[in-house]
């Protein structure tokens, strides 16, 4: 969808395709490099000389942090994003934010930090809180255990007694001081760190079978925290009955498409999801929409905290966006509970339906992030994004809407870019028709002014590249005061 905007907003400006300035380094040749392509970016294999890079996270520990960006520059990681995204690290935020409300005096805050993620522990470090919390509970309660370094379901395996773990407790290297471990000539390896968590035995089943959900969320900003969430997601099913006789079975317990591809059963044309508005629809059909609209706000509340939990530790930088794939689980009283987060989601597809989803997805990113400088920087929706927290405000629907999030509802994506593309084009037209009116002077120096490039007759120069960060555009500054108080009207109750 983005040859509207091109033909409504690019082609009406000096030149005519600013989409073809922009040059993009993409570590993965899978959906998002079709996106950067079909937008007509041109590639680039230079280390540092492009405008917009989509790398793996191996680039950001290993070299982010030794070269220095242009103003015009993007990637699609912040330097830290592992506090949110590991799995010991996002539990210690969370506590730590519940903390923090508690000596604050805001019991509303804790309430919600409390009820982001089932009873958790970081082994080795909290083993011994671990074994306090297991003798307190009912005989046979069982608990999952995760290593925080690994994906796709690698390394996961429920235990209901504590001798189950033995073999990783004896292992005492992880006590020795460093000195100690280099003299060791023994065996030097570690216990793998995990994290353990009280399972959810009672989930949320479809035709007898277990699933969560895999949400999109894009953050533009830690500060000012801006959040924007994907109307449409999908569910990913077992493949196989639920039950609690075999807690060894993984294919039973595990949802991740890693997992599932191995069962007998596996459906290659459907891939095991199913589309969120499906989803919210069946479940809206059995239990009513009251209950199912809170379950849904209750999701986007448990997104917000988790962001919120970590806005202070996540190192601010202009250069950098993410696109968080969120791993939710529903218990069978309705509870949303936050598994994981994801700073690398697959964008890989394994069926038509899903790669589709995900290249409208992706597109819709871009045009959020604005490498073109189409926007005006006061859009409440755009595409299938919607903005749900800015400015320390959380945004939704009117409050009379029948629905408080937009969260598994109709992905509009293609009407509202239209829409979004003729306003935007209207404001362009304006904008060339006081440029011809202006004195000849003045003119030929307002695209210049406009861009902030120097003019090349004055510096000798070609000018430069015009500066294509997110932060630019001539509309943006001027809508600021429109978007304040259109997200004071669309603030949620909730």
């Amino acid at each position: 969808m983005s040859d509207l905007l091109r033909r409504q907003v690019g082609a009406k400006r000096d030149g005519g395709t600013p989409w073809k300035d922009v040059r993009f380094r993409c570590s993965f040749h899978n959906t998002i490099y079709d996106v950067l392509k079909g937008r007509g970016f041109k590639e680039t294999d230079a280390e540092l000389d492009w405008d917009f890079f989509w790398c793996d996270k191996e680039w950001i520990h290993d070299t982010f942090d030794h070269v220095h960006l242009q103003p015009n520059q993007r990637i699609n990681h912040f330097r830290n994003h592992f506090e949110l995204t590991r799995k010991d690290l996002l539990v210690k935020n969370i506590k730590r934010a519940c903390r923090q409300a508690q000596r604050d005096g805001q019991p509303e805050e804790v309430k919600r930090y409390n009820a982001c993620t089932p009873t958790t522990f970081v082994l080795p470090q909290e083993h011994s809180m671990f074994v306090e919390e297991f003798k307190k509970q009912p005989s046979g309660t069982i608990w999952i255990m995760k290593p925080i370094g690994k994906a796709q379901g690698r390394g996961i395996f429920l235990l209901d007694k504590l001798s189950q773990i033995n073999n990783w407790k004896q292992d005492f290297k992880w006590l020795k001081k460093d000195d100690d471990r280099r003299n060791d000539d023994e065996d030097k390896k570690e216990p793998e760190p995990y994290v353990i968590q009280k399972y959810l035995s009672s989930p949320l089943l479809i035709g007898g079978k277990k699933f969560d959900l895999r949400l999109y969320v894009l953050v533009t900003s830690y500060s000012p925290l801006t959040v924007y969430m994907y109307r449409s997601g999908f569910a990913r099913f077992s493949h196989s009955r639920f039950s609690m006789d075999d807690i060894a079975n993984s294919q039973v317990h595990l949802t991740n498409v890693a997992i599932q591809k191995q069962n007998d059963n596996y459906d290659e044309k459907r891939g095991g999801k199913w589309d969120l508005q499906h989803l919210k629809s069946y479940l809206i059909s059995q239990w009513g929409i009251e209950k199912v609209t809170e379950l849904f706000v209750g999701i986007q509340d448990l997104i917000l905290s988790s962001l919120l939990a970590v806005q202070k530790v996540i190192i601010q930088d202009k250069h950098c966006f993410e696109l968080y794939g969120y791993d939710i689980m529903i218990s069978s009283d309705f509870r949303p509970w936050l598994i994981e987060v994801n700073a690398s989601p697959s964008l890989t597809a394994n069926t038509p339906l899903d790669y589709e989803l995900k290249f409208a997805m992706l597109d819709d990113v871009l045009t959020i992030i604005d490498m073109e400088r189409y926007l005006g920087g006061d859009e409440m929706q755009i595409g299938g994004f919607d903005l749900i927290y800015r400015n320390g405000c959380r945004v939704g629907p009117p409050l009379n809407a029948v629905h408080r999030c937009y969260l598994g509802c109709h992905n509009n994506r293609a009407e509202q870019l239209a829409r979004l593309a003729r306003s935007l084009g209207s404001s362009e037209q304006e904008r060339r028709l006081q440029q011809e009116k202006q004195p000849p002077d003045s003119k030929s120096q307002a695209p210049y002014a406009e861009t902030g490039r120097s003019n090349p007759k004055e510096t000798g120069g070609s000018g430069g590249r015009p500066p294509l960060a997110a932060g630019g555009g001539p509309r943006r500054a001027a809508g600021e005061a429109r978007s304040n108080s259109q997200v004071r009207q669309r603030s949620s109750v909730s």
